[in-house]
This record gives C-alpha cells, sequence and structure tokens, in this order.
C-alpha cells in the first residue's frame, strides 16, 4: 500500500461527480429491481447487501451478483431488459443523498465553484433520480451514459461536462467511487478524487486505484476544494 496522498486545495474551478455511489445511495432500489426479477422467476429475494458493492457496475454486475448471470449467457439479454423495466418504475422508492451531499453542494454553490454531475446511467434513469432528489435544477452539467458515444472509463463524458461549465478540464476535478471514475478523469485530465463512502467495487482495492486522493465523507472534501468566493 502506498503512503496516503497529502491533502492539499486543488486548483480548481469545478467539481464533476459520478452519481450512483458517490452523491446518491442508489443501491436500495437496484437490489429492489433485482428483486423484482427475482420474483418473476419465483426466487427468493437476496439481501441488498449482497449486491450493494455491485451498484455502480450497472445491469450486468447487479445480475451477475444477484442472479448469477454473466453478460455472455443467453439469458442475460432477457434478465438486462426485464431488470431495466423494473428500475424504471421503482428508481426513486428509497434513493437518498448520502449523509452530507447536501451541505457539500451548498458550500460549494457558496465557494463560487461549479458543479456538475457525470454517469453511466442512461439519461432515461438519470434524469428522473435527480428530480426526486432535487438536484435536476441545480446544475448546469448532466451527463449519462448515453450522452456521448463513449461512457466512462473513455473521457468523453467528462470533457463534455466541462466543455458545458465552460471550465478547463485541468482545472475540473473529478469524484467517483469506482475505478473507472479514476480512469477517466485522469484520461481527461483532470485530478480525481475518491469517494471512500460509496460501493468500491469489487475489484482492486481503492488504495491502488492512481487517484490524486479522497475522502471518507462527502464533506471532508472540502478540504481539496478552494475557499475563495
Amino acid at each position: 500500500m502506498t503512503d496516503a496522498p497529502t491533502v492539499r486545495p486543488l486548483d480548481v474551478d469545478a467539481v464533476l461527480f459520478d452519481l450512483d455511489g458517490t452523491l446518491a445511495d442508489t443501491a436500495g432500489d437496484l437490489a429492489g429491481a433485482v428483486n423484482r426479477v427475482r420474483g418473476e422467476r419465483g426466487l427468493v429475494p437476496v439481501p441488498a447487501a449482497s449486491v450493494r458493492r455491485y451498484a455502480s457496475a450497472g445491469a450486468r454486475g447487479l445480475l451477475f451478483a444477484g442472479m448469477g448471470v454473466a453478460p455472455d449467457d443467453p439469458a442475460f439479454p432477457a434478465l438486462r431488459d426485464s431488470f431495466l423495466l423494473h428500475y424504471e418504475s421503482c428508481l426513486a422508492e428509497t434513493t437518498h443523498l448520502f449523509a452530507g451531499v447536501g451541505k457539500l453542494l451548498d458550500t460549494l454553490e457558496a465557494r463560487g465553484l461549479a458543479w456538475g454531475i457525470v454517469t453511466n446511467k442512461a439519461a432515461r434513469f438519470t434524469l428522473p433520480v435527480l428530480a426526486a432528489l432535487k438536484l435536476d435544477t441545480r446544475t448546469k452539467a448532466v451527463v449519462s451514459g448515453d450522452t456521448t458515444p463513449h461512457p466512462k472509463p473513455h473521457p468523453e463524458p467528462l470533457l463534455h461536462a466541462a466543455r458545458m461549465l465552460a471550465v478547463p478540464p485541468e482545472r475540473c476535478v473529478y469524484v467517483g467511487d469506482d475505478l473507472r471514475d479514476v480512469q477517466a478523469g485522469i484520461a481527461a485530465g483532470m485530478p480525481t478524487l475518491v469517494a471512500r463512502w460509496g460501493y468500491l467495487g469489487t475489484g482492486e482495492p481503492h488504495e491502488k486505484w492512481p487517484a490524486t486522493g479522497g475522502a471518507d465523507r462527502p464533506l471532508d472534501l472540502l478540504d481539496w476544494l478552494p475557499s475563495r468566493r
């Protein structure tokens, strides 16, 4: 394990956030959709905790965790379509902002820092979730998984968000809870911060990710951000 990066204010003008596992805890509704698929097939529900770490991995990860079905399985397309239909009907039942996120966003705005959202969640799901969380009218940049031709870890979604905010990429910081968030940020020329309160995936430990730094709680991110107005 490498030494923890020294916390220091970054010279940035904007903060871009991942959505699932970073700004919002969406795992309960995602697990609910998995269990509706299981119920259709006469299977008992799985505990939400058993699929939580897969919540940033989309239908592929969630169906693997909840159904034991990989994308190369012949049954996967039908299960994926069923999962997405169920999720669309229950995407705001338990989803909520992580504790401290509301105050974090208030503070960014008070400091004069722009902020946006870059997620791999398709727009048909992203926009209703943001409306339910009352974030849809607060940010000038929302980039979904189907906004650009390439999802993360490709840099284009982050570059697109930077253009929407009229901020150079190198003056944006990207915050996410998955390795591909860090990879996308680096590819876009942005410093990156790991949301250690999030899902963090099931692969390489986050301590080994090549991020600029990280935070254990949303409000701890403020130590990495300039305090100017």
